[in-house]
């Protein structure tokens, strides 16, 4: 019996090598020491260079020949139980045919005793041929290559989806429909089309004979509607999902008590989750609110001269790295998995519910991406207020190794954002500043975050970061925050690049099988847990002191060192005409 997943099993662990063209960042994780104390003052030292932690050989990948014109797929190494959370109502999951039966993957037939499978005679039978390097095989509306669900008819993955008592899908195959679906329909379609199916093939005209099979399945509908909850449970924020989840809820109490008591926890942890949801978004946009209130107070250095900079409330690099840490962590927490595939959802022309995408916008990923760029503006800031070049050659100095920490940390995502609001022209062109500052480590950081050969350097160090978090002693460890628009564009790429849907009319699922992939490793890292030491003033002030824009940043660097050439002065004429006029006006 074919699996449904080409995933088999783990990432290959790979050994480390030494890098030696160019000195690394030193990592407290190169051996099995404790971790990294937090030190009274980092940033009157420097820190010695090694090789970097995460600077592993690539992993060997196996290639197979796709069955889908201009793709060509790797082989996948991820368990497919890491998509998913562990299912809280059943355990184990129940018995599925297809993951021991060397037949035909069909599913147990509705209208027949369990022994009898739907790729009986009166079924399409099954056809095999040799497909480049492998075995390409057809059963009915769905096609294997090499063991692994290559493509389909919609109505044919819908029915894939449907447990029956002898039969319940492979999870992580329950996760990549879920997760690419709506590519295709809208999810109260998928979820009444799943429920109705589920129902009606118990049906044999005699009502106490219904009652006892729709008993038997029961079970293994609540499992499937509790993993939809736990892993999508922003679908629910659908009014209609809510009402279709309600009503399966009093048909299984009419069959199934046990089932319905399943069902009420189900339904109480999703409405505990949806509420935790709304607070998060609240307390953002009341964060956003504040972080804007006093605009004025910016204008110009002047203003801003008695502003405390970042040193006066923290002069511990590592310890700003941890609540640089915290903050990711939160907010990547709160980001559903979908809305990865809804930020090109709302383009596909088969979608034919736009309100619910209006709806439902990718509110969550945005906040993050906006995250990214406050942190970027927060570093100029901060590098640009001072008046004193000493002092803004210290602030330079501090964020080299706050970004340090943070690669050492494995939060990727903060030291991106740090380096780039560092290469801001407006920072950058401070000749003077930067020639009192020590620029190896940062040009280090620079070379890890390189983005040429589609920033082979950093992806080369999130494998790293990646297998040990695996292999992981302390929780600190398993922290794996990736750097998250990269992320973003290798998912509308690979999205791009490749059709969803080919010639034959069928759904490409090799392509969901990859979309699936690099969402499911996403999830898992966003599971962990920070265990670092909340400083609430200083989560405070990064999330809320206000930062320059980029007319303001540009006015404050030319007030810092004046400008060289006419273009220059131009600028900051017009900058300072521009501002004027709007603090006039406000």
């Amino acid at each position: 019996m074919p699996p449904t997943t080409p995933y088999a099993g783990k990432f290959n662990s790979c050994t480390t090598y030494n890098n030696n063209n160019h000195q690394q960042p030193q990592s407290p994780y190169r051996s099995n020491t404790a971790p990294k104390p937090s030190r009274d003052n980092v940033y009157n030292g420097s820190y010695s260079t090694a090789e970097n932690p995460y600077d592993v050989p690539h992993p060997h990948t196996a290639y197979r020949s796709a069955s889908v014109s201009s793709m060509t797929a790797k082989e996948h190494h991820y368990s497919s139980n890491c998509a998913v959370t562990e299912n809280p109502y059943s355990s184990p999951p129940p018995h599925s045919p297809r993951q021991h039966s060397t037949t035909c993957p069909g599913r147990a037939h509705p209208h027949t005793s369990s022994g009898e499978l739907s790729c009986r005679s009166n079924t399409a039978s099954a056809k095999a041929r040799l497909y480049g390097h492998g075995i390409t095989t057809s059963y009915g509306e769905m096609c294997y290559h090499d063991n692994s669900l290559v493509s389909a008819s919609l109505e044919a993955l819908i029915q894939h989806l449907v447990p029956t008592v002898d039969y319940y899908p492979d999870r992580s195959y329950v996760f990549t429909f879920l997760l690419s679906s709506r590519l295709f329909l809208h999810p109260y379609e998928l979820m009444t089309r799943v429920c109705h199916l589920c129902v009606e093939q118990q049906r044999s005209g005699d009502a106490l004979l219904d009652k006892i099979r729709f008993r038997e399945v029961a079970p293994k509908l609540v499992q499937l509607l509790t993993e939809w909850t736990e892993t999508f449970p922003y679908d629910f924020r659908d009014e209609r999902m809510m009402r279709c989840l309600k009503d399966m809820t009093h048909h299984v109490a009419r069959g199934d008590e046990y089932s319905w008591r399943a069902m009420q926890q189900m339904t109480q942890r999703l409405i505990k989750r949806l509420s935790a949801l709304g607070q998060y978004e609240e307390a953002v946009a009341a964060l956003n609110a504040v972080a804007q209130e006093r605009p004025a107070s910016l204008k110009s250095k002047q203003a801003s001269a008695q502003r405390s900079d970042i040193l006066n409330l923290c002069d511990d690099p590592f310890v700003l790295a941890q609540q640089l840490t915290h903050i990711e962590l939160d907010r990547l927490s709160f980001i559903g998995p979908e809305e990865f595939i809804q930020t090109f959802a709302m383009k596909d022309p088969l979608e034919n519910h736009k309100g619910f995408f209006r709806k439902r916008k990718t509110t969550n990923l945005e906040a993050y991406v906006n995250w990214f760029n406050r942190l970027s503006f927060l570093v100029a800031t901060e590098i640009c207020m001072p008046q004193k070049k000493k002092q803004r050659a210290r602030i330079i100095e501090f964020f080299i190794d706050v970004a340090q920490e943070c690669f050492n940390i494995g939060n990727f995502n903060s030291l991106m954002a740090i380096i780039t609001g560092m290469n801001m022209n407006p920072v950058a062109r401070l000749r003077k500043t930067w020639s009192k500052v020590n620029t190896d480590k940062f040009e280090i950081l620079e070379h890890q975050m390189d983005p040429s050969s589609n920033f082979s350097n950093y992806r080369t160090a999130l494998r790293g970061a990646t297998q040990r978090s695996e292999t992981a002693h302390s929780s600190q460890e398993k922290i794996v925050i990736p750097f998250f628009s990269l992320l973003i564009k290798d998912i509308y790429f690979l999205n791009e690049g490749c059709s969803s849907r080919l010639p034959n009319g069928h759904i490409n699922f090799e392509k969901l099988w990859e979309l699936a992939k690099q969402v499911s490793e996403f999830l898992v890292w966003r599971q962990v847990i920070c265990p670092f030491d909340r400083d609430r003033r200083i989560l405070q002030y990064l999330v809320t002191t206000p930062v320059f824009n980029e007319d303001e940043l540009h006015l404050a660097s030319y007030e810092s060192e004046g400008p060289e050439n006419h273009m220059e002065k131009d600028s900051r004429r017009s900058l300072r005409s521009s501002l004027l006029h709007r603090e006039n006006r406000s």
